[in-house]
C-alpha cells in the first residue's frame, strides 16, 4: 500500500488516553486539558517525494513537513523540539519517531476499515493512546 491511501483530510471521530499520553511526554496541566478537548482535522498532503502532516484545531495549528527515511527537526504542537524520522512500511502504516532529551515516543498511522487510525505509544511505558479518524471529510 503507497502512501497515497492515507491523503486527504481526516476528521477525528474518537480518542482515548490522549491527555495520559500528553503527561507522559512532560506536557504541562492547562495545555492537556485544552489538547483534549481539541477535535482536530488532519491533512495529509504530498507534493513530489515530500510529505506534509497538517493538524488543524480551534486552539491551535501546527504542521511539518518530511520525506521519507530522512531525519528532521520538528517544533511539536505541545513545544518539544524533535528529532523525527517518518517511514512508511510494507503494510502502508506510516511510522512516526521522535526522540528529545533522551526520550523516545513513535506514532503510528495506519488505515483500517476505511478509518485512519492513530496510535501513540511511549517505549518503557505500558501507555498506549488510540485516535480514530473518520472517513475523509468533504468539507
Amino acid at each position: 500500500m503507497a502512501i497515497d491511501a492515507l491523503l486527504g483530510k481526516w476528521c477525528l471521530v474518537s480518542s482515548e488516553g490522549f491527555e495520559e499520553y500528553m503527561k507522559e511526554l512532560g506536557v504541562g496541566m492547562a495545555m492537556r486539558k485544552m489538547g483534549s478537548m481539541a477535535k482536530p482535522d488532519v491533512y495529509i498532503i504530498k507534493d513530489g517525494d515530500t510529505i506534509t502532516i497538517k493538524t488543524e484545531s480551534t486552539f491551535k495549528t501546527s504542521q511539518f513537513s518530511f520525506k521519507l527515511g530522512e531525519k528532521f527537526e520538528e517544533n511539536t504542537l505541545d513545544g518539544r523540539k524533535t528529532q523525527t524520522l517518518v517511514s512508511l512500511k510494507d503494510d502502508g502504516s506510516l511510522i512516526q519517531e521522535q526522540e528529545w532529551d533522551g526520550k523516545k515516543t513513535t506514532i503510528t498511522r495506519k488505515l483500517v476499515d476505511g478509518q485512519l487510525v492513530v496510535v501513540s505509544s511511549v517505549p518503557l511505558s505500558d501507555l498506549q493512546v488510540l485516535l480514530v479518524g473518520s472517513l475523509k471529510c468533504n468539507s
